[in-house]
């Protein structure tokens, strides 16, 4: 009976492993062992991280509603309640889209909202 070897598939894994280790520093850009841990904690680092750039940006996206608000003399948390009162459907990223680069169109839904 032959011999079966896997040298093929073996090296294709390898290969695919040290092409995401491309950069590295050090060993971990040849050597496939230590390759594999680095990519790996950086495949783990860039899922998690993409949950929490979601999680700052709603903060940033606070921050700064919260600053047009003031600028009006009314609290963020006040302006979100109005919000929800007067039935108004846009999301936190539209409305500080709006208070930085649109601030007649910011003025004109906080009128409406405060209404």
């Amino acid at each position: 009976m032959t011999r079966a070897i896997s040298s093929v598939v073996t090296k294709k894994k390898h290969k695919k492993i040290l092409k995401l280790a491309k950069g590295y520093r050090g060993r971990a850009s040849t050597c496939y062992r230590i390759a594999l841990q680095r990519v790996e904690n950086a495949l783990r680092d860039a899922y998690k991280d993409r949950r929490r750039k979601k999680r700052d940006l709603r903060g940033l996206w606070i921050q700064q509603l919260n600053a047009a608000v003031r600028q009006d003399g009314l609290v963020y948390s006040k302006f979100v309640d109005c919000l929800k009162k007067a039935s108004v459907e846009l999301d936190r990223k539209i409305l500080a889209y709006m208070a930085n680069y649109k601030p007649e169109c910011f003025k004109a839904v906080l009128e409406h909202v405060t209404k």
